[in-house]
């Protein structure tokens, strides 16, 4: 692991520290009861940090199964798999507010995920 990679990891560990406490500081002080808009703006803070928290989690995966080998695209393709599981993470709040949660809508994201990833992710033959 360069030097670089783990200044990379530790900074993105911080920031998702930091959209944490943001998190647990709306959940606290505001009540989405109260307000219609802080249920919205909940939703995006908790899909940032999950984004944030998974992106040098799954870099560190593919680190440690490519024997401790970085390749070039690495940090892309982590950083992508991050956003897609913090995204979903939103939908699913969202759904959670507007009353609209059932697991076969769940599944259905899931699926719709997996395979955006999947295509994304599949090397190219030349």
């Amino acid at each position: 692991m360069e030097i670089r990679d783990r200044l990379a990891s530790l900074a993105l560990l911080g920031a998702a520290l930091v959209a944490w406490l943001l998190v647990a500081i709306l959940v606290t002080t505001r009540s989405p009861d109260a307000d219609t808009m802080t249920g919205y703006v909940g939703a995006i803070l908790i899909g940032l940090a999950v984004a944030v928290t998974c992106a040098p989690l799954a870099w560190l995966l593919v680190f440690a199964r490519h024997r401790r080998i970085a390749y070039q695209g690495d940090w892309t393709r982590a950083g992508r798999r991050g956003a897609w599981i913090g995204l979903f993470c939103t939908v699913l709040v969202v759904l959670r507010l507007v009353d609209a949660f059932q697991p076969p809508i769940v599944l259905f994201l899931a699926a719709i995920f997996l395979v955006a990833e999947i295509t994304l992710s599949a090397e190219r033959q030349s």
